[in-house]
Formats: C-alpha cells, structure tokens, sequence
C-alpha cells in the first residue's frame, strides 16, 4: 500500500539546520509532486514546499525561501528538505504527502494531498 515515512527531526538550536527525509513506498514517487507541510500547536497545517516529479521545478512559502531546499532521488524514491538557519517559529511536526500528479497544485491546500506520513517534529530552541 502507499506509505510515506519522515525522518530527521529533532531538537536544535537557533540558526541550525537539520534536514527532512521522506520515503515512499507502495507507488512511484517519480509519478507524483511530493510536498511538505508543518503544523505548529493550535495553528493551521501549512504549506511549505513542493517539488514537481516531472521537472523538478518548487516553490516554497514565503517565510523559508531562501532557508530551506527541497530536491528529490527518483533512484531512492525519497524526498528531502534541508532546513538552514532554522528559527524558533519554524517549530512544528513536518509532514510529507503526495499530490497525485507530475506537477504541485496551485494551491498549498492539504485537501490536495491524498496520502501523508506521521510526521516528525521539528523543535527549534536554547
């Protein structure tokens, strides 16, 4: 069956980095955009990046452009998101999900995304 499992949180300090893994299994990852999305206690789950299967091609939200890097290993079947220079406001628990088709939706809305991982939780403090 479809599966998505996230690794690599964890705990570090302001201006760290840490970096995201998330593996597929059960279908191929090269046949569908994979994006990421946070969701910080009692807040909304929230879009922040999405690389294409076809191109490669991204997009991120405003608030980590230039801060975090998603790429992805077909081979692997892995997507990853490397975070630098990690702030207190980008603590969450991160998921992965899919997006049946080639290319990200328009959208960052998690209804546009039909499987998703557990999570992993990203904590970024002193």
């Amino acid at each position: 069956q479809v599966q998505l499992v996230e690794s690599g949180g964890g705990l570090v300090q302001p201006g760290g980095s840490l970096r995201l893994s998330c593996v597929a299994s059960g279908f191929t990852s090269a046949d569908s955009a994979i994006g990421w999305f946070r969701q910080a206690p009692g807040m909304e789950r929230e879009g922040v990046s999405c690389i294409n299967s076809s191109d490669g091609d991204f997009y991120y939200v405003e608030s980590v452009k230039g801060r975090f890097t998603i790429s992805r290993d077909h081979n692997r079947n892995t997507v990853y998101l490397q975070m630098n220079s990690l702030k207190p406001e980008d603590t969450a628990v991160y998921y992965c999900a899919r997006h049946d088709a080639h290319t990200c939706p328009l959208g960052s809305y998690p209804y546009e995304y039909d499987y998703w991982g557990q999570g992993t939780q990203v904590t970024v403090s002193t």
